[in-house]
């Protein structure tokens, strides 16, 4: 498996008046190249912060600690404030969750396209921007002579979203995070957007990054698919592997958890409690006061996804040699 993205032991820390928020713990991670890899979890476990890193754009006051964060043989976290802003937006992009609050309200989508190309390419001419804008619209099924006139308001949300789409396409990035690309939308919208997604994909090879809470939702146009909670990835395989089989017992109750047309309302089965305090996680897996298969060294002994030679074991004492990990944390 060629890979784009490689994640060794990334931190992502907060500081806070209580204390330090530990936002994305230890992650190490291989993503495919040319593949739509989506990483899902709840609220705070850490997805969005994660993907952050590969901009170098993690809010303050957090602060990334990492050994590296490979971008197709490029280290993010040795590149200076001008490398950063040639590779922003040119070699990885970013859809922000909530596309209407993206885009600036008092300035019509023509002038955006604009002021977006040339805070990277300063000489560009307008016929060329204009090319670019209408190339980019029509990809993404929108009507561009009405859109690039228009202001975000004159737009519906769908609309707003395939325009921020295109605008990640615009200096032709390798790589493209999506955060949480259709919440808030419409079922049938939804739909259009993953169509979208699939085409840029299938036909210009790009890698998409999906950011979801919703793990039906991603099933549509994944690949693979990676499992977060606390901070850290529980698990991480083909998409179709972890749905018929999945290993880690969050991933299985997020699977459960999810209503379907087949079955009665009676087999949906939630997860029991709510997400760890970041400030004050349990010892030991973070997972073991929700999880139904808990064992006593999983009170004292976090496990880890590991790299094998036939893919990841996810981080579940279930599937790790028990014995060897409780002597060698001693």
């Amino acid at each position: 498996m060629e890979t784009v993205i490689e994640f060794e032991n990334v931190n992502v820390s907060f500081p806070m008046r209580e204390g330090t928020v530990q936002a994305v713990r230890d992650v190490s991670l291989r993503i495919p190249k040319g593949k739509v890899t989506a990483l899902v979890g709840e609220s705070g476990s850490g997805k969005s912060t994660l993907a952050s890193t590969l901009l170098r754009m993690v809010s303050a006051p957090g602060t990334i600690s990492a050994d590296s964060i490979q971008v197709d043989g490029q280290d993010v976290t040795k590149m200076s404030e001008k490398q950063l802003l040639n590779y922003r937006w040119s070699e990885v992009s970013m859809v922000f969750q909530a596309a209407q609050n993206s885009l600036n309200p008092v300035v019509t989508i023509g002038e955006q396209f604009v002021e977006t190309y040339r805070a990277h390419r300063k000489n560009a001419k307008n016929e060329v921007i204009e090319k670019r804008a209408i190339e980019l619209l029509e990809y993404v099924k929108l009507e561009p002579k009405r859109v690039l006139r228009s202001y975000p308001h004159e737009l519906s949300g769908g609309m707003k979203q395939r325009v921020m789409i295109a605008f990640s396409l615009l200096l032709e990035p390798k790589i493209v995070i999506l955060d949480e690309p259709t919440t808030a939308l419409d079922v049938i919208t939804q739909d259009s957007i993953f169509s979208i997604l699939e085409q840029i994909n299938r036909d210009l090879g790009i890698t998409l990054l999906l950011l979801s809470h919703d793990i039906a939702v991603v099933a549509k146009v994944a690949d693979y698919l990676g499992v977060m909670y606390a901070g850290k990835i529980v698990e991480f395989d083909e998409i179709y592997t972890i749905f018929e089989h999945p290993k880690h017992p969050y991933t299985e109750g997020l699977l459960r958890a999810v209503p379907s047309l087949i079955h009665d309302l009676e087999a949906i089965k939630p997860i029991p409690g709510a997400s760890p305090n970041l400030l004050d996680l349990p010892k030991g897996c973070p997972f073991h006061p929700r999880c139904e298969y808990v064992m006593s060294h999983c009170k004292t002994v976090e496990p880890e996804l590991k790299l094998l030679k036939d893919g990841y074991r996810p981080a579940c004492h279930l599937f790790t040699d028990k014995e060897k990990e409780v002597v060698e944390t001693k």
